[in-house]
């Protein structure tokens, strides 16, 4: 965004709750979310608008659905008001979703085909389509795509070091993002998503519960940037929420990381145009334009026209990601 004043709301994506296969109400889901200090949700469980909305427990809740065909091809759905059926034809699905007033993002579309684990990855297959947008990162598809379970020391190991297997977003799919933006002029936006189902497992003596939502609540984040105040009326706020995320007005960042989000805006100095990037001087960054590598540079000169967007690294680890800022 240009160097304006923003107000900041951080949020998360991609939340699975009883209505699907999520082991959390709302009430519960809110609470864990107000505890960790998240300003909004997006539940999107599958195939059903099944979440209640508006402000609940302080947190502000919106419905979402994940069209979850029984293969792959699954979409993120958001602004919509009545459940759209899954289609086997991700085509028919996107215009669907446009067609009842809403958007969506390809859900974590580049899964590992050679997982160590008995959990089919559900992919994005669909050559022609072109969404709305697309999930870069999806904190609970990367963990099952390094999960280990041919022995129990190894169970053991992915549960305990879980973070370890939570590395970067695929350069496959950030490829597959920055091709989108090539083939259009406007932008294509990303988020980062949690698919958190704070799922129980009863086979033990004590049921236990594999990633609660507080947990997840605390990984894979979007700070949506807003020109006035999110609003006290739940609908215009949704409104603002929403709209933040389909223009690309969010930063997607991984605050188990580094907990505070940067700050990415672009500004005037003279005849010249500078990308600028606040953020831990522990940081690596990386500028692309266009999809080519740019600039390492935290005051980067803009000398040409294009999309630029920005990725941030703390010791290898991927931290933060922002949406292409458009420069004419």
């Amino acid at each position: 965004m240009e160097s304006t004043k923003t107000y900041k709301y951080t949020g998360a994506i991609h939340i699975h709750s009883k209505a699907s296969d999520g082991s959390g109400s709302i009430d519960e889901i809110t609470k864990a979310a107000k505890k960790s200090g998240l300003s909004w949700i997006i539940i999107t469980d599958h195939n059903v608008l099944g979440s209640k909305e508006g402000i609940i427990n302080g947190v502000y809740v919106i419905q979402g659905e994940e069209i979850s065909p029984p293969d792959n091809n699954h979409y993120l759905a958001l602004g919509i008001t009545d459940t759209i059926e899954p289609s086997q034809n991700a085509v028919e699905t996107i215009e669907n979703v446009r067609n009842s007033g809403g958007f969506g993002f390809l859900a974590h579309p580049d899964e590992c085909d050679n997982r160590k684990n008995k959990y089919k990855p559900i992919k994005w297959v669909c050559e022609n389509a072109n969404p709305d947008g697309v999930e870069i990162w999806n904190w609970f598809s990367q963990f099952a795509d390094n999960y280990d379970d041919s022995n129990i020391f190894r169970v053991v190991y992915s549960y305990i070091f879980r973070k370890k297997l939570i590395t970067k977003p695929y350069r496959k799919t950030l490829n597959r993002w920055d091709k989108f933006n090539l083939d259009t002029e406007k932008i294509v936006p990303a988020i980062g998503g949690l698919d958190a189902h704070a799922l129980k497992i009863k086979k033990f003596l004590i049921p236990i519960k594999v990633f609660p939502y507080k947990f997840m609540f605390k990984t894979i984040v979007n700070q949506v940037l807003l020109t006035e105040p999110l609003s006290g009326d739940f609908e215009t706020a949704k409104t603002q929420i929403l709209t933040a995320l389909k223009l690309g007005y969010n930063i997607i960042a991984n605050v188990s990381v580094y907990k505070e989000i940067p700050e990415i805006f672009v500004t005037n100095e003279g005849d010249n145009k500078f990308l600028n990037i606040k953020t831990t001087p522990k940081a690596e960054i990386f500028v692309y334009k266009d999809g080519e590598f740019f600039s390492n540079s935290s005051h980067t000169k803009i000398t040409e026209k294009g999309k630029y967007r920005v990725e941030i690294e703390i010791k290898g680890n991927g931290f933060a990601y922002s949406n292409p800022i458009v420069i004419r």
